[in-house]
């Protein structure tokens, strides 16, 4: 049987996986939330747009003939790695997730671990700080409670809609970022504190290291709860699963 892939993208390791599966001659289709504006450029087909859930995600399965399910979307998109997972049970595709390890502290690191974006919300209650906010702008609102702080914004796209905040500074970029970039512009805001997903990877990692650098507290969101499956940390891991049509190899 000829693979014809669909891979869930959004991050710089679906990217990676793209451009591999372009060299190696393998069909496949990208496809988007939609959350992104401008998403980068892929060599593979792509479509934007949610599925309609698990139902959808099966009847777009068994419509475009897919052979196999390469999950490289955010470790934040719980749900639709959650309906990747029963779409393709019900469908009978073979799914496989090329996921990041999360970050993990250093001893020099100040974390404040919490369990989910209310957690984040609740432990910036207290006096006005300058905070960093690095979560996307799909969460910007659930951070109005705290409007005592002066919040530093960097978005992949612009808001559609004023941040709910008095004091903020909207930074319009894409990573990956260095190290020496993000503490050049933690100082310039006069940052005291960051707020992050553990996002994991090496292209938003910058903020966690200028953090330590400047002895900074990060609260460090964990990731969400996700139904098992069978996950690979590399492309070539991908492929070789793809070459054995599936089958499970232990990665």
């Amino acid at each position: 049987m000829t693979p014809n892939l669909l891979v869930l993208g959004g991050t710089t390791e679906a990217t990676a996986l793209c451009r591999a599966l372009s060299e190696a001659g393998v069909a496949g289709t990208i496809s988007f939330a939609g959350r992104v504006a401008r998403p980068v450029r892929q060599p593979l087909p792509q479509r934007i747009g949610g599925f309609g859930g698990i139902s959808g995600l099966r009847a777009y399965l068994q419509r475009e003939k897919i052979t196999h399910v390469v999950d490289a979307t955010h470790p934040f998109a719980a749900r639709m790695s959650a309906n990747a997972v029963a779409a393709c049970a019900q469908a009978d595709v073979p799914l496989l997730a090329l996921s990041r390890a999360p970050w993990q502290p250093q001893v020099s690191d100040s974390w404040i671990r919490v369990p989910d974006m209310a957690g984040a919300v609740a432990a910036l209650n207290g006096p006005a700080r300058r905070v960093m906010l690095a979560i996307g702008r799909m969460h910007l609102q659930e951070f109005a409670p705290n409007p005592q702080h002066f919040y530093l914004l960097r978005l992949v796209d612009p808001p559609a809609n004023p941040p709910p905040f008095p004091d903020h500074v909207v930074l319009v970029d894409r990573g990956p970022f260095s190290e020496a970039g993000d503490l050049a512009l933690m100082q310039r805001h006069k940052i005291d504190l960051v707020v992050s997903k553990n996002a994991g990877g090496t292209g938003a990692y910058a903020k966690i290291a200028a953090a330590r650098a400047l002895n900074l507290p990060v609260i460090m969101i964990d990731r969400p709860a996700l139904p098992p499956r069978p996950e690979a940390h590399a492309t070539a891991q991908v492929l070789d699963w793809i070459a054995h049509r599936g089958t499970d190899l232990g990665v």
